[in-house]
């Protein structure tokens, strides 16, 4: 039986989904004193970095991102954790027959844990664990998807047939989001020394999080450079 190996794991912006700039995000923040003329009013780096440094959030969610998101299910359930400001449609396995690809970590993921919970770090496994470790999640996918296949031949509906499926399994969901809660999942599921807050995430989400940020940084640029100047800290 043939199944998908995929390490990769990615977030594409949308551009049909995408809104807002921050000049948008300026004309919300000057509504509160111009009124209707705040339609006029120009964006400006000064005003962004006064919100962000100042932690006045809501003009921040007059925008919004879209992504597409294809990684293995225990990335997508990480990510789900993260509910104010987003919303999501999932590849549902109810619906349609799920197809065979499967997530195995490259020999650049460190599979070491070393130190105790809250203050530890992964390292570089031997050969030796790297090559239990491919075989062995080969191994579970395959028996996993026999098993799935067979209750599906057999006329088991595939919402129970599923049930079998690994969390490896890749699933593709939309992610969409406003430039706030954007902030927020980027201070969580990011590891930048330079932080206020830093985080430890897992390495899987980080990618994640890593392609989001890129599409951050170019549709509001001053606005994601007041958020690194001021300590990535989601206003």
């Amino acid at each position: 039986m043939t199944i998908a190996q995929r390490s990769e794991i990615t977030a594409t912006l949308d551009p049909d989904n995408l809104a807002g700039s921050d000049a948008k995000i300026c004309q919300a923040a000057r509504v509160s004193t111009l009124g209707s003329a705040a339609a006029e009013s120009g964006e400006a780096s000064g005003l962004i970095n006064y919100l962000m440094r100042d932690r006045h959030g809501s003009p921040f969610e007059h925008g919004q991102l879209s992504f597409l998101v294809e990684a293995p299910i225990f990335v997508a359930r990480e990510f789900m954790r993260h509910r104010a400001g987003w919303s999501y449609n999932e590849t549902s396995g109810r619906y349609r027959e799920l197809v065979p690809v499967f997530y195995i970590p490259d020999r650049k993921r460190p599979l070491v844990q070393e130190g105790k919970p809250g203050a530890y770090t992964f390292v570089d496994g031997t050969h030796e664990q790297y090559g239990i470790t491919r075989w062995e999640h080969e191994q579970a996918y395959r028996t996993a998807w026999s098993s799935y296949q067979r209750m599906l031949k057999a006329g088991v509906a595939k919402e129970i047939a599923r049930d079998v499926l690994p969390v490896g399994l890749f699933t593709s969901f939309y992610a969409t989001c406003n430039p706030r809660s954007l902030m927020h999942f980027l201070s969580l599921r990011t590891r930048v020394p330079s932080a206020t807050f830093p985080s430890f995430p897992q390495q899987e989400i980080e990618k994640v999080a890593q392609d989001m940020e890129e599409a951050f940084a170019e549709h509001f640029p001053l606005t994601y450079i007041a958020y690194t100047n001021n300590g990535r800290v989601c206003p």
